[in-house]
């Protein structure tokens, strides 16, 4: 063993660094400009404008107008919307079936939000404008897809024993500006200005928060990659085992052997499989398809991983512990049939 730390070579670390010092001050500077962008687009209400189009998936659900709202704030503030949506099922507006199908209805909504806050201005600069857009596409359609799920799923399973729009609470009335009073004249100026240096305080924020972790997390993946034939030798038989297995499975789904350290990398979070799988996009060592469906494969592994961090607590605190298991077993397996699915057609 001595004798392979012996072989490691020093002189490329350097370099290394240099390059990872470049690529991290490369996104910081794309990821604050979309992350600022997005900000301005919350504070202008050009998300409440696209989710606008929600209420009109409500009546061939057969689900109330009202629910429409909900939909709608999804789109801003998923917490919100499910709150919306916990209210009705506890007046009476939703049974737990109904309340199911607003749930799933609501998939892509949530996705929308997720486009202005994470995958525009932080995803797709790490992966690069045409993966980068592929993967968000093929997710916005899975997300599609489950919506259209829910309300094919609402056609057939509700009728008017599962809905009471009688009682929806009087504050819960659909608005098509999106909820938002419009500012008098003479103080859009400064309405205007506070909403920019608002969004401008929050890009600082997030940013500070994201580029320490986004920075290390891009070190040490740098070093694994560049160095990982002399870690793997350091364990002998055990490491040969190890490219062995990952080898039998990537071939069965026609991945490089590459993609398991990435799969391993989504379990942790979507930007750490991202920031792994970038430079192996960049040296040709995935194709634009490959690299897709090796991120999916990596969604539907961190689902096991997401769903006991997030979605359980979340999800209990909203509905309580029988209704919410419910809704995480509808949500992440609605989640994992649609990936498989563009997963065969992608590998097709």
């Amino acid at each position: 063993m001595q004798s392979v730390v012996a072989d490691l070579p020093t002189h490329p670390v350097a370099g290394l660094l240099a390059d990872v010092g470049y690529r991290v001050l490369r996104i910081t500077v794309f990821l604050s400009l979309g992350v600022f962008l997005a900000n301005l687009a919350v504070a202008f209400g050009l998300v409440d404008k696209i989710a606008a189009v929600s209420q009109y998936l409500t009546e061939p659900a057969n689900l109330p107008d009202e629910v429409g709202t909900a939909i709608l704030t999804t789109t801003a503030s998923p917490t919100a919307g499910y709150g919306m949506l916990a209210d009705f099922r506890e007046s009476g507006v939703l049974d737990d079936r109904a309340t199911l199908v607003a749930v799933t209805i609501n998939t892509f909504f949530g996705f929308a939000q997720h486009i202005v806050t994470f995958y525009a201005p932080i995803l797709i600069p790490i992966l690069g404008a045409r993966v980068g857009v592929l993967y968000v596409t093929t997710r916005g359609l899975v997300a599609l897809a489950i919506t259209l799920t829910g309300i094919a799923a609402g056609a057939l399973l509700l009728d008017e024993s599962n809905v009471d729009a009688g009682t929806v609470p009087s504050d819960y009335e659909a608005s098509p500006d999106g909820g938002h009073d419009p500012a008098p004249a003479d103080d859009e100026a400064t309405t205007r200005g506070a909403k920019v240096r608002e969004a401008a305080g929050e890009t600082v924020a997030k940013v500070r928060d994201i580029l320490p972790r986004l920075a290390a997390i891009y070190v040490v993946v740098s070093l694994l990659v560049a160095y990982s034939d002399q870690i793997l030798a350091l364990f002998g038989a055990g490491g040969a085992s190890v490219v062995g297995a990952a080898g039998d499975l990537t071939g069965l789904l026609g991945l490089p052997g590459a993609a398991v350290p990435v799969v391993a990398a989504f379990a942790l979070d979507t930007t750490s499989g991202a920031v792994v799988i970038a430079p192996l996009i960049r040296d040709g060592t995935f194709t634009a398809r490959t690299a897709v469906a090796t991120m999916l494969v990596g969604g539907i592994v961190s689902f096991a991983v997401s769903t006991f961090k997030r979605s359980i607590p979340f999800q209990y605190g909203i509905w309580g512990r029988d209704f919410g298991s419910k809704v995480v077993a509808v949500n992440t397996g609605l989640k994992i049939l649609w990936i498989a699915l563009a997963l065969v057609v992608l590998l097709a």
